[in-house]
């Protein structure tokens, strides 16, 4: 599964060694999970990148920014992978695994990592940046991203969009009502941010094949992105995934489709006459 930051060499396996259903579901438990470091898909699962490429335009931006936040920031992974980070640079992330993964990682190149939970005020204030960035926020919350942002700055963020990997939801789940499908859609977001006070520059948005080779590879993706099902467990979703292990055995790759978008914001610069 493709990631926008580096990965390390994928393990080789053997095809030639089958691998029963248990064998499988035992190693995809065992596998760790914290931050956002998806090498252990490698040759197990595939996603295609959106054309934008976003952790290149990031590092971009943050070469030329002086005082910068990475909101919901992972283990770290995406804003490490930038070659030059601003005189300033600050991350935020909500949960605990990930905060030790993100400071382990991001101390070294001089960033500062703060526990904040993601429904939370960010714990800045008000104008303290000139670029807020974010890859994948669970939420964003436009109010709290203008508050924080200088008249003129950026907010530049790749989020999920509606419906993302809905085959691998309503596989257990059912089919998911409308208002759940359209849920993250980026009309509603540009709607949101303009609301914020927020000028769109850019908005794009992509959907991206996805293919799972084996059912390990969906019962590690369902441990990591734990929104997707949040009920999920081996034991509960035992019965519906050895039939989808038969599927991938017998037709190939479980076939999804990934949502991206991509934003940029600008906080507009409040003119001299509308202050007289």
């Amino acid at each position: 599964m493709s990631t926008d930051s580096p990965e390390p060499p994928a393990t080789p396996t053997d095809p030639t060694t089958p691998r029963t259903f248990e064998d499988l579901v035992a190693e995809a438990e065992a596998a760790p999970t914290e931050g956002w470091d998806f090498s252990w898909f490698e040759g197990r699962a595939t996603e295609a990148r959106p054309s934008w490429r976003y952790a290149d335009a990031m590092a971009r931006r943050l070469a030329r920014a002086e005082a910068s936040l990475d909101i919901q920031t992972g283990g770290g992974e995406v804003l490490a992978s930038a070659a030059t980070l601003p005189p300033l640079a600050v991350a935020t992330e909500g949960w605990p695994a990930n905060v030790a993964k993100a400071t382990a990682l991001l101390h070294p190149r001089g960033v500062a990592v703060v526990a904040s939970p993601e429904e939370a005020p960010l714990p800045f204030a008000d104008g303290a940046f000139d670029l807020v960035t974010s890859r994948h926020p669970v939420r964003a919350r436009f109010d709290e991203i203008a508050r924080v942002l200088r008249p003129g700055g950026t907010y530049f963020a790749q989020h999920v969009g509606p419906a993302s990997v809905f085959e691998v939801v309503e596989y257990f789940l059912g089919p998911q009502p409308a208002e759940v499908r359209n849920a993250r859609h980026p009309d509603l977001e540009r709607a949101e941010a303009e609301k914020a006070g927020l000028e769109v520059v850019d908005l794009r948005a992509e959907r991206l094949r996805m293919e799972f080779f084996d059912i390990g590879a969906v019962v590690h993706f369902l441990r990591k992105v734990v929104w997707m099902v949040p009920d999920f467990s081996v034991e509960k979703y035992r019965p519906l995934l050895r039939e989808l292990h038969d599927r991938i055995e017998a037709e190939g790759p479980f076939v999804a489709h990934s949502a991206r978008h991509l934003f940029e914001l600008r906080k507009p610069v409040q003119s001299v006459l509308s202050l007289r």
